[in-house]
């Protein structure tokens, strides 16, 4: 019924998904903390007066793959008046 070869694909096929899901579950992990990370110190910018940064879907894209360092480029951005 079921042949060596079979068995192999079955093996190989099950180690791929454990892979993609690892890598997938640390990807999402990483954007997670990068988006609270940057969401707090920017609700620490705004609330300080220092900037007023919105909240929109493009800024918090720009976080949540920044982190620290995109927070840093939108306050440039507000600065120098381009947001």
């Amino acid at each position: 019924m079921f042949g060596l070869e079979h068995l192999i694909l079955i093996l190989l096929v099950i180690a791929v998904a454990l892979i993609i899901f690892r890598l997938t579950f640390k990807i999402i992990r990483y954007l997670a903390v990068n988006t609270i990370v940057g969401l707090i110190l920017i609700g620490i910018l705004n609330f300080l007066g220092i900037v007023k940064i919105k909240l929109t879907l493009i800024n918090l894209l720009i976080v949540a793959i920044g982190g620290i360092v995109g927070v840093f480029i939108l306050v440039l951005l507000n600065l120098i008046g381009l947001q």
